[in-house]
Protein backbone atom coordinates (compact mmCIF):
# COMPACT_ATOMS: atom_id res chain seq x y z
CA UNK A 1 0.00 0.00 0.00
CA UNK A 2 1.33 3.59 -0.43
CA UNK A 3 0.31 5.86 2.01
CA UNK A 4 0.46 9.39 2.71
CA UNK A 5 1.10 11.57 5.76
CA UNK A 6 0.38 14.82 6.07
CA UNK A 7 2.14 16.70 8.87
CA UNK A 8 5.29 15.84 10.69
CA UNK A 9 4.72 17.02 14.06
CA UNK A 10 4.41 14.45 17.20
CA UNK A 11 1.45 12.37 15.50
CA UNK A 12 2.56 12.39 12.16
CA UNK A 13 5.81 11.56 12.64
CA UNK A 14 4.82 8.40 14.57
CA UNK A 15 2.13 7.65 12.10
CA UNK A 16 4.63 7.61 9.40
CA UNK A 17 7.36 6.03 10.61
CA UNK A 18 5.16 2.90 11.99
CA UNK A 19 3.52 2.83 8.83
CA UNK A 20 6.71 1.93 7.22
CA UNK A 21 7.77 -0.28 9.80
CA UNK A 22 5.34 -2.92 8.56
CA UNK A 23 6.14 -2.36 5.05
CA UNK A 24 3.65 0.33 3.77
CA UNK A 25 5.44 2.63 1.28
CA UNK A 26 5.50 6.04 3.51
CA UNK A 27 5.89 9.52 2.33
CA UNK A 28 5.43 12.14 4.76
CA UNK A 29 4.78 15.70 4.13
CA UNK A 30 5.28 18.90 5.56
CA UNK A 31 5.45 22.75 4.11
CA UNK A 32 8.51 23.81 6.46
CA UNK A 33 11.46 22.69 4.48
CA UNK A 34 14.17 22.72 7.14
CA UNK A 35 12.02 20.38 9.27
CA UNK A 36 11.86 17.92 6.12
CA UNK A 37 15.93 18.77 5.56
CA UNK A 38 16.57 17.57 9.04
CA UNK A 39 14.46 14.54 8.97
CA UNK A 40 15.91 13.33 6.02
CA UNK A 41 19.39 13.55 7.60
CA UNK A 42 17.49 11.95 10.82
CA UNK A 43 17.52 14.71 12.53
CA UNK A 44 13.88 14.67 14.61
CA UNK A 45 12.25 17.83 15.72
CA UNK A 46 10.68 15.85 18.94
CA UNK A 47 12.15 13.54 21.67
CA UNK A 48 10.57 10.16 21.52
CA UNK A 49 12.09 6.87 22.90
CA UNK A 50 12.43 4.65 19.92
CA UNK A 51 11.51 6.99 17.30
CA UNK A 52 14.63 8.20 15.89
CA UNK A 53 15.93 4.42 15.24
CA UNK A 54 12.81 3.76 13.31
CA UNK A 55 12.74 7.07 11.29
CA UNK A 56 16.66 5.96 10.12
CA UNK A 57 15.89 2.34 9.28
CA UNK A 58 13.23 2.96 7.63
CA UNK A 59 14.32 5.58 5.50
CA UNK A 60 17.74 4.10 4.91
CA UNK A 61 15.57 0.63 3.58
CA UNK A 62 13.56 3.08 1.19
CA UNK A 63 10.27 2.39 2.48
CA UNK A 64 9.71 6.05 4.40
CA UNK A 65 9.99 9.28 2.15
CA UNK A 66 9.94 13.23 3.58
CA UNK A 67 8.56 15.70 0.81
CA UNK A 68 7.53 19.45 0.85
CA UNK A 69 5.27 18.58 -1.77
CA UNK A 70 1.71 17.15 -1.48
CA UNK A 71 1.15 17.03 -5.18
CA UNK A 72 4.03 14.37 -5.13
CA UNK A 73 2.97 12.85 -1.76
CA UNK A 74 -0.40 12.17 -2.52
CA UNK A 75 0.15 10.89 -6.33
CA UNK A 76 -1.65 7.49 -6.17
CA UNK A 77 -1.83 6.97 -2.75
CA UNK A 78 -4.12 4.18 -1.29
CA UNK A 79 -4.59 6.35 1.96
CA UNK A 80 -4.14 9.85 3.39
CA UNK A 81 -3.81 10.87 6.79
CA UNK A 82 -4.17 14.55 7.52
CA UNK A 83 -2.08 14.97 11.08
CA UNK A 84 -1.17 18.39 11.51
CA UNK A 85 -2.16 20.60 14.50
CA UNK A 86 -5.48 21.88 15.77
CA UNK A 87 -4.56 24.46 18.50
CA UNK A 88 -7.23 25.90 20.54
CA UNK A 89 -8.58 29.66 19.41
CA UNK A 90 -9.61 32.00 21.92
CA UNK A 91 -12.77 30.60 22.94
CA UNK A 92 -11.02 27.24 23.45
CA UNK A 93 -12.65 25.28 20.58
CA UNK A 94 -10.26 23.81 17.91
CA UNK A 95 -9.19 25.67 15.13
CA UNK A 96 -9.79 23.75 12.25
CA UNK A 97 -7.79 26.14 9.41
CA UNK A 98 -4.79 24.00 8.90
CA UNK A 99 -6.95 20.55 8.98
CA UNK A 100 -8.94 22.10 6.36
CA UNK A 101 -5.89 23.53 4.02
CA UNK A 102 -4.31 20.31 3.93
CA UNK A 103 -8.15 18.67 2.65
CA UNK A 104 -7.94 21.07 0.09
CA UNK A 105 -4.47 20.78 -1.15
CA UNK A 106 -5.53 16.78 -1.11
CA UNK A 107 -8.30 17.59 -3.36
CA UNK A 108 -6.16 20.34 -5.79
CA UNK A 109 -3.56 17.14 -6.29
CA UNK A 110 -5.55 13.59 -5.77
CA UNK A 111 -5.84 11.93 -8.90
CA UNK A 112 -6.83 8.16 -8.24
CA UNK A 113 -9.46 7.24 -5.42
CA UNK A 114 -8.30 7.06 -2.13
CA UNK A 115 -9.74 6.76 1.82
CA UNK A 116 -8.15 10.55 3.29
CA UNK A 117 -8.19 9.88 7.42
CA UNK A 118 -8.10 12.91 9.74
CA UNK A 119 -5.86 11.71 12.35
CA UNK A 120 -5.45 14.70 14.22
CA UNK A 121 -8.03 15.53 17.00
CA UNK A 122 -10.97 17.18 15.55
CA UNK A 123 -14.43 18.28 17.20
CA UNK A 124 -17.42 16.11 15.34
CA UNK A 125 -18.41 16.97 11.92
CA UNK A 126 -14.76 18.05 11.19
CA UNK A 127 -14.78 15.56 9.01
CA UNK A 128 -17.91 16.43 6.89
CA UNK A 129 -15.64 19.56 6.47
CA UNK A 130 -12.97 17.66 4.89
CA UNK A 131 -15.32 15.96 2.57
CA UNK A 132 -17.09 19.38 1.56
CA UNK A 133 -13.26 21.24 0.75
CA UNK A 134 -11.89 18.20 -0.98
CA UNK A 135 -15.14 18.12 -2.94
CA UNK A 136 -15.08 22.02 -4.19
CA UNK A 137 -11.47 21.30 -5.05
CA UNK A 138 -12.10 18.82 -7.44
CA UNK A 139 -14.67 20.61 -8.84
CA UNK A 140 -12.63 23.38 -9.79
CA UNK A 141 -10.60 20.98 -11.60
CA UNK A 142 -13.35 19.70 -13.34
CA UNK A 143 -12.65 16.00 -12.13
CA UNK A 144 -15.16 13.42 -11.45
CA UNK A 145 -13.14 11.27 -8.43
CA UNK A 146 -14.62 9.50 -5.63
CA UNK A 147 -12.80 9.18 -2.54
CA UNK A 148 -13.93 8.47 1.07
CA UNK A 149 -13.39 10.69 3.80
CA UNK A 150 -12.37 8.16 7.33
CA UNK A 151 -12.00 9.56 10.96
CA UNK A 152 -8.90 7.43 12.87
CA UNK A 153 -8.26 9.28 16.26
CA UNK A 154 -4.27 8.13 18.08
CA UNK A 155 -4.15 7.43 21.66
CA UNK A 156 -0.37 8.02 21.58
CA UNK A 157 0.95 8.56 24.71
CA UNK A 158 4.23 10.34 24.53
CA UNK A 159 7.08 8.96 25.90
CA UNK A 160 5.55 5.55 24.96
CA UNK A 161 4.08 6.50 21.39
CA UNK A 162 6.28 4.00 18.93
CA UNK A 163 4.72 1.23 21.75
CA UNK A 164 1.35 2.36 21.66
CA UNK A 165 1.53 2.57 17.56
CA UNK A 166 3.01 -0.87 16.96
CA UNK A 167 1.20 -2.41 19.92
CA UNK A 168 -2.57 -0.81 20.37
CA UNK A 169 -4.79 -1.50 23.09
CA UNK A 170 -7.85 -0.66 20.35
CA UNK A 171 -7.64 0.81 17.37
CA UNK A 172 -10.74 3.12 16.58
CA UNK A 173 -11.42 4.02 12.99
CA UNK A 174 -14.70 5.48 11.71
CA UNK A 175 -15.99 5.06 8.47
CA UNK A 176 -19.07 5.63 5.83
CA UNK A 177 -18.25 2.88 3.05
CA UNK A 178 -17.50 -0.86 3.16
CA UNK A 179 -14.78 0.11 0.72
CA UNK A 180 -13.20 2.29 3.36
CA UNK A 181 -13.29 -0.57 5.73
CA UNK A 182 -11.52 -2.99 4.11
CA UNK A 183 -8.98 -0.77 3.13
CA UNK A 184 -8.57 0.11 6.80
CA UNK A 185 -8.87 -3.00 8.08
CA UNK A 186 -6.19 -4.04 5.40
CA UNK A 187 -4.17 -1.37 6.37
CA UNK A 188 -4.42 -1.98 10.38
CA UNK A 189 -4.46 -6.29 10.54
CA UNK A 190 -0.38 -6.06 11.15
CA UNK A 191 -1.10 -4.16 14.42
CA UNK A 192 -3.68 -6.42 15.98
CA UNK A 193 -2.36 -10.01 15.38
CA UNK A 194 -1.95 -9.45 19.21
CA UNK A 195 -5.89 -10.28 19.48
CA UNK A 196 -6.82 -6.23 20.72
CA UNK A 197 -9.50 -4.79 18.36
CA UNK A 198 -10.12 -2.60 15.61
CA UNK A 199 -13.33 -0.95 16.44
CA UNK A 200 -15.43 0.25 13.26
CA UNK A 201 -18.20 3.13 13.90
CA UNK A 202 -19.73 5.62 11.98
CA UNK A 203 -17.68 9.29 11.92
CA UNK A 204 -19.19 11.27 14.41
CA UNK A 205 -19.20 8.74 17.06
CA UNK A 206 -15.20 8.11 16.26
CA UNK A 207 -14.28 12.00 16.44
CA UNK A 208 -16.24 12.02 20.01
CA UNK A 209 -14.71 8.92 21.08
CA UNK A 210 -10.74 10.49 21.35
CA UNK A 211 -12.43 13.39 23.38
CA UNK A 212 -14.27 11.32 25.71
CA UNK A 213 -10.94 9.37 25.98
CA UNK A 214 -8.80 12.58 27.07
CA UNK A 215 -11.68 14.00 28.92
CA UNK A 216 -12.10 10.46 31.16
CA UNK A 217 -8.27 10.44 31.86
CA UNK A 218 -7.81 14.04 32.75
CA UNK A 219 -11.08 13.73 35.02
CA UNK A 220 -9.74 10.58 37.21
CA UNK A 221 -6.26 13.13 37.51
CA UNK A 222 -8.70 16.63 38.80
CA UNK A 223 -10.50 13.80 41.04
CA UNK A 224 -7.56 12.71 42.75
CA UNK A 225 -5.78 15.90 43.03
CA UNK A 226 -9.19 17.37 44.52
CA UNK A 227 -8.58 14.04 46.64
CA UNK A 228 -5.45 15.00 47.85
CA UNK A 229 -6.07 18.36 48.27
CA UNK A 230 -8.61 17.48 51.04
CA UNK A 231 -6.16 14.62 52.42
CA UNK A 232 -3.90 17.55 53.55
CA UNK A 233 -6.60 19.47 55.08
CA UNK A 234 -8.29 16.37 57.77
CA UNK A 235 -5.16 14.28 58.20
CA UNK A 236 -5.34 11.53 55.54
CA UNK A 237 -2.32 10.34 53.56
CA UNK A 238 -3.33 10.26 49.97
CA UNK A 239 -0.53 7.58 48.76
CA UNK A 240 -2.75 5.10 51.29
CA UNK A 241 -5.82 6.44 49.47
CA UNK A 242 -5.28 5.84 46.33
CA UNK A 243 -3.87 2.39 46.93
CA UNK A 244 -7.31 1.74 48.57
CA UNK A 245 -9.14 2.85 45.45
CA UNK A 246 -6.75 1.68 43.11
CA UNK A 247 -7.39 -2.16 44.22
CA UNK A 248 -11.12 -1.60 43.05
CA UNK A 249 -11.09 -3.32 39.16
CA UNK A 250 -13.87 -0.86 38.81
CA UNK A 251 -11.95 1.94 39.18
CA UNK A 252 -8.46 0.61 38.70
CA UNK A 253 -4.32 2.12 39.22
CA UNK A 254 -4.10 4.33 36.67
CA UNK A 255 -4.00 7.85 36.08
CA UNK A 256 -4.90 8.18 40.18
CA UNK A 257 -1.83 9.56 40.84
CA UNK A 258 -2.26 13.02 42.63
CA UNK A 259 0.33 15.60 41.57
CA UNK A 260 0.79 19.65 40.39
CA UNK A 261 -1.44 18.77 37.47
CA UNK A 262 -1.91 17.95 34.10
CA UNK A 263 -0.35 19.48 30.96
CA UNK A 264 0.81 18.31 27.34
CA UNK A 265 -0.57 18.97 24.21
CA UNK A 266 -3.70 16.72 24.72
CA UNK A 267 -5.39 17.12 27.50
CA UNK A 268 -5.47 20.73 28.46
CA UNK A 269 -6.39 21.36 24.67
CA UNK A 270 -9.16 18.86 24.10
CA UNK A 271 -11.08 19.19 27.56
CA UNK A 272 -11.43 23.12 26.47
CA UNK A 273 -12.61 21.98 22.79
CA UNK A 274 -15.31 19.59 24.55
CA UNK A 275 -16.99 22.13 26.82
CA UNK A 276 -16.68 24.34 23.70
CA UNK A 277 -18.35 22.07 21.56
CA UNK A 278 -21.06 21.36 23.70
CA UNK A 279 -21.77 25.41 24.19
CA UNK A 280 -22.36 25.53 20.38
CA UNK A 281 -24.99 23.07 21.08
CA UNK A 282 -26.47 24.59 24.19
CA UNK A 283 -25.36 22.27 26.28
CA UNK A 284 -23.21 22.89 29.45
CA UNK A 285 -20.23 19.92 30.45
CA UNK A 286 -20.33 20.73 34.31
CA UNK A 287 -18.09 17.95 35.52
CA UNK A 288 -15.22 18.96 32.68
CA UNK A 289 -15.57 22.43 33.52
CA UNK A 290 -15.18 21.44 37.48
CA UNK A 291 -11.94 19.43 35.75
CA UNK A 292 -10.36 22.36 34.38
CA UNK A 293 -11.06 24.52 37.12
CA UNK A 294 -9.47 21.82 39.55
CA UNK A 295 -6.14 21.52 37.21
CA UNK A 296 -5.88 25.46 37.34
CA UNK A 297 -5.42 25.74 40.52
CA UNK A 298 -3.61 22.15 41.07
CA UNK A 299 -0.59 24.08 39.16
CA UNK A 300 -0.66 26.75 41.82
CA UNK A 301 -0.51 24.35 45.06
CA UNK A 302 3.65 24.19 44.92
CA UNK A 303 3.95 27.71 44.94
CA UNK A 304 1.60 28.28 47.33
CA UNK A 305 3.16 25.46 49.33
CA UNK A 306 6.82 27.30 48.74
CA UNK A 307 5.25 30.50 50.01
CA UNK A 308 3.47 29.36 53.04
CA UNK A 309 7.07 27.67 54.13
CA UNK A 310 9.33 30.24 53.74
CA UNK A 311 7.21 33.33 53.91
CA UNK A 312 9.32 35.65 51.74
CA UNK A 313 10.73 34.30 48.26
CA UNK A 314 12.49 37.78 47.58
CA UNK A 315 16.04 36.58 47.05
CA UNK A 316 16.10 32.40 47.34
CA UNK A 317 17.34 29.95 44.90
CA UNK A 318 15.38 27.21 44.25
CA UNK A 319 16.36 24.41 42.73
CA UNK A 320 13.90 22.54 39.62
CA UNK A 321 14.26 19.19 38.88
CA UNK A 322 12.00 18.22 35.85
CA UNK A 323 10.82 20.88 33.30
CA UNK A 324 8.82 18.88 30.70
CA UNK A 325 5.36 18.19 31.59
CA UNK A 326 5.95 14.49 31.97
CA UNK A 327 9.12 12.11 32.20
CA UNK A 328 10.19 10.59 28.14
CA UNK A 329 9.12 13.82 26.49
CA UNK A 330 11.30 17.43 25.95
CA UNK A 331 7.37 18.48 25.40
CA UNK A 332 6.77 21.75 28.06
CA UNK A 333 3.09 22.53 26.20
CA UNK A 334 1.28 23.59 29.75
CA UNK A 335 3.63 22.08 31.63
CA UNK A 336 2.95 22.79 35.50
CA UNK A 337 6.69 23.80 35.87
CA UNK A 338 5.86 27.22 33.46
CA UNK A 339 3.51 28.32 35.85
CA UNK A 340 5.85 27.78 39.10
CA UNK A 341 8.35 29.41 37.11
CA UNK A 342 6.75 32.67 36.37
CA UNK A 343 5.05 33.00 40.23
CA UNK A 344 8.98 32.16 41.57
CA UNK A 345 10.00 35.04 38.95
CA UNK A 346 7.55 37.51 39.82
CA UNK A 347 8.60 37.05 43.46
CA UNK A 348 12.24 37.78 42.99
CA UNK A 349 13.41 34.19 43.14
CA UNK A 350 15.90 32.85 41.21
CA UNK A 351 15.31 29.23 39.49
CA UNK A 352 17.94 26.69 38.38
CA UNK A 353 16.78 23.81 36.62
CA UNK A 354 17.47 20.83 35.58
CA UNK A 355 15.38 18.01 32.93
CA UNK A 356 17.11 15.18 31.22
CA UNK A 357 15.57 16.16 27.40
CA UNK A 358 13.75 19.05 27.73
CA UNK A 359 16.38 22.03 28.81
CA UNK A 360 16.61 23.16 25.10
CA UNK A 361 12.79 23.35 24.57
CA UNK A 362 12.79 25.14 27.88
CA UNK A 363 15.21 27.72 26.57
CA UNK A 364 12.93 28.15 23.31
CA UNK A 365 9.91 28.99 25.86
CA UNK A 366 11.78 30.79 29.04
CA UNK A 367 15.33 32.35 27.50
CA UNK A 368 17.13 33.32 29.95
CA UNK A 369 15.21 34.53 33.01
CA UNK A 370 16.46 31.16 34.53
CA UNK A 371 19.23 29.25 35.46
CA UNK A 372 19.95 25.26 33.68
CA UNK A 373 22.40 23.11 34.22
CA UNK A 374 23.90 19.82 33.08
CA UNK A 375 23.17 17.53 36.25
CA UNK A 376 20.53 16.90 38.88
CA UNK A 377 22.73 17.69 41.25
CA UNK A 378 24.36 20.50 40.43
CA UNK A 379 21.16 22.59 40.26
CA UNK A 380 21.02 21.99 44.22
CA UNK A 381 24.29 23.67 44.79
CA UNK A 382 23.74 26.61 47.48
CA UNK A 383 19.86 26.41 46.98
CA UNK A 384 17.42 27.01 49.50
CA UNK A 385 14.72 24.36 48.70
CA UNK A 386 14.52 21.48 46.09
CA UNK A 387 11.19 21.19 43.76
CA UNK A 388 10.27 17.90 42.00
CA UNK A 389 7.63 18.87 39.46
CA UNK A 390 8.67 15.97 36.81
CA UNK A 391 8.74 12.27 37.95
CA UNK A 392 11.97 11.41 35.96
CA UNK A 393 13.60 7.93 36.90
CA UNK A 394 16.46 9.48 37.91
CA UNK A 395 15.16 11.94 40.32
CA UNK A 396 13.19 8.47 41.90
CA UNK A 397 16.17 7.59 44.13
CA UNK A 398 19.00 10.40 44.91
CA UNK A 399 21.92 10.43 47.22
CA UNK A 400 20.03 12.46 50.33
CA UNK A 401 23.53 12.58 52.34
CA UNK A 402 24.48 14.53 48.87
CA UNK A 403 20.92 16.32 48.42
CA UNK A 404 21.35 17.76 51.87
CA UNK A 405 24.66 19.26 51.87
CA UNK A 406 24.37 20.67 48.77
CA UNK A 407 21.51 22.64 49.85
CA UNK A 408 21.22 25.49 51.64
CA UNK A 409 18.11 24.50 53.88
CA UNK A 410 17.28 21.29 53.89
CA UNK A 411 13.78 21.66 52.11
CA UNK A 412 12.01 19.30 49.64
CA UNK A 413 8.79 20.36 47.75
CA UNK A 414 7.89 16.57 46.21
CA UNK A 415 5.39 17.48 43.19
CA UNK A 416 5.11 14.18 42.61
CA UNK A 417 5.16 12.04 45.93
CA UNK A 418 7.80 9.94 44.72
CA UNK A 419 10.22 10.09 48.05
CA UNK A 420 9.23 8.37 51.19
CA UNK A 421 8.15 11.59 53.38
CA UNK A 422 8.55 9.15 56.65
CA UNK A 423 12.38 8.67 55.80
CA UNK A 424 12.86 12.27 54.62
CA UNK A 425 11.57 13.64 57.86
CA UNK A 426 13.72 11.18 59.82
CA UNK A 427 17.07 12.27 57.83
CA UNK A 428 15.90 16.13 59.04
CA UNK A 429 14.46 17.00 55.83
CA UNK A 430 11.47 19.55 55.62
CA UNK A 431 9.06 17.53 53.36
CA UNK A 432 6.14 18.75 51.37
CA UNK A 433 4.09 16.24 49.26
CA UNK A 434 0.58 16.42 47.64
CA UNK A 435 -1.96 15.02 49.68
CA UNK A 436 0.29 14.01 52.68
CA UNK A 437 0.30 16.21 55.96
Amino acid sequence: MKIAVVGTGYVGLVTGACLAEIGTDVTCIDIDEKKIENLKKGILPIYEPGLEAIVKRNFEKGRLHFSTSTKEGIKDADVAFIAVGTPPGEDGSADLQYVLSVAKEIGKHMNSYGVIVTKSTVPVGTSLKVMEAISAALLQRDLNLTFDVASNPEFLKEGAAVNDFLKPDRIVVGVSSDKAKAIMQKLYSPFVMNGHPIIFMDIPSAEMTKYAANAMLATKISFMNDIANLCEIIGADVNLVRKGIGSDPRIGNKFIYPGAGYGGSCFPKDVKALIRTAKTANYNMEVLQAVENVNDRQKEVLFTKIKQHFGTIDGLKIALWGLSFKPNTDDMREAPSLILISRLLASNARVCAYDPVAMEEARHTLGDSIDYVSTAMDALENADALVVITEWPEFRLPNFDIVKQKLKQAVIFDGRNIYNHHELKTMGFAYYGIGIK
